[in-house]
């Protein structure tokens, strides 16, 4: 099942889009890819698609933002979850 929902312009879709606690995952369907990043600079989501949607391939970092899961899986984004970064800094 897809959600459709009409909308009378992009600043809409965004309003509408965002107004959730989830933010997984999104897509935006266009022939105007300028318009499309504008749109993926406004959307809250942990992935963003363009003309296509859940193809992820396994060195992509994938992870959702809001209510919508904790970090990142695939990619080096993932190995985050496992690591402690110290910065060390001598003056000899």
């Amino acid at each position: 099942m897809l959600p459709i929902v009409r909308v009378k312009d992009l600043d809409e879709a965004i309003e509408e889009a965002n107004n959730t606690r989830y933010g997984l995952g999104a897509s935006i369907w266009t022939k105007n890819l300028d318009r499309a990043l504008l749109g993926c600079e406004q959307l809250n989501a942990g992935i963003i698609w363009i003309n296509q949607h859940f193809k992820v391939a396994p060195e992509v970092s994938f992870g959702g933002i809001k209510n919508s899961g904790f970090g990142r899986e695939n990619g080096p984004y993932a190995l985050s979850e496992y690591l402690d970064l110290k910065t060390i800094m001598i003056k000899t």
